[in-house]
């Protein structure tokens, strides 16, 4: 039976007393605290356990059950850290204890939540499109802009090969000028070389890279750029690549809402957001090259530890083709 917070030990209540007072700590979190203390109450009450005498063995068995309820290892972390801190205090407070009586208790001379560590964090994937569903979301982009031949079509179009063709980020892609400019009122973050099909980006901690751009991406980027200088007003962000419809520098809002439209009109079946384009070009070009540092490169990763979570990406790629195309991939599964 789960214990209310009322029901908890007096020198439980008397922590949570201390963290609100001295420490003023939120009650949100010391109701999050008051939950932990209670499972660990629970915990030593089902193994008749005096929570006084309780041991690092305890700790362990009973973080192992926690696991074994599914409880993720955040909140397995955060019951750990708040049994760790109760015992500290404890600790403390029978030392200041001891000083005066001149008596040791060793009960309570170490903290049995010691070198107890949670589970280690599953990383998540990030999430890719396939090769055909990124190919029908460009393939559509650029289907709507030949048949419509508007501003915006045109532009949405060139958005999307250009993520698709380089993997920028969107701070990235927004921050791209017509050309690089230097001057007392701007300086480019991010440009287009137009002859040498690159483009130059201000990426994370201030470091620029320079990324090869598709030639489909860059027929895109050309009928885009032959259509926003004829209709570009005067506009002190006009030297912007991307624009509005009223001139200004295209806002990450609107690239995210075109981008879902697109996808739903595509027929794909997940929700495609920027950096959904940028995980996938990273995961299909390792497919094809295998070649872990040009992607870290093209990324603009500081660490080859962030671009080898792709591998991971590509593994299942290969594993779902073996799947479907070898003759015994299923031999034996029921």
């Amino acid at each position: 039976m789960k214990l209310k917070p009322a029901d908890l030990h007096p020198l439980m209540q008397d922590y949570l007393h201390e963290l609100h007072v001295l420490r003023q700590l939120s009650a949100h979190t010391l109701k999050a605290y008051g939950m932990d203390l209670s499972d660990l109450q629970n915990f030593a009450q089902d193994d008749s356990v005096d929570l006084l005498k309780v041991t690092n063995a305890h700790v362990r068995r009973w973080a192992g059950r926690l696991h074994s309820k599914e409880k993720s290892s955040r909140t397995i972390a955060r019951a750990l850290s708040a049994w760790r801190g109760w015992y500290d205090w404890l600790t403390e407070k029978n030392a200041r204890r001891d000083a005066q009586t001149g008596k040791v208790s060793a009960q309570l001379a170490a903290n049995p939540v010691d070198d107890v560590k949670a589970p280690k964090r599953l990383k998540s994937l990030p999430k890719a499109l396939s090769v055909e569903q990124a190919l029908a979301l460009v393939n559509q982009a650029v289907k709507e802009a030949d048949e419509k031949k508007d501003l915006e079509s045109i532009r949405d179009a060139a958005i999307v090969d250009l993520l698709y063709s380089s993997g920028l980020r969107l701070s990235e892609l927004l921050g791209i000028d017509v050309m690089q400019s230097k001057d007392r009122q701007h300086e480019s973050a991010g440009w287009l070389d137009w002859d040498a099909a690159e483009v130059t980006v201000l990426g994370k901690g201030g470091k620029r890279r320079s990324v090869p751009v598709g030639a489909p991406a860059m027929k895109s980027l050309m009928e885009w750029r032959s259509i926003r200088d004829a209709s570009a007003n005067a506009n002190t962000e006009s030297i912007a690549l991307f624009l509005s419809a009223n001139g200004k520098r295209l806002s990450p809002r609107t690239v995210q809402a075109r981008l879902r439209t697109l996808a739903i009109r595509a027929g794909l079946p997940t929700h495609v957001h920027p950096h959904m384009m940028r995980h996938s070009f990273a995961s299909h070009v390792l497919q094809s090259s295998q070649d872990l540092r040009a992607v870290q490169e093209m990324l603009g990763h500081a660490s080859i530890a962030s671009t080898q979570i792709y591998t991971s990406l590509d593994f299942q790629h290969l594993a779902q083709a073996y799947d479907k195309a070898h003759p015994r991939a299923k031999a034996g599964k029921a």
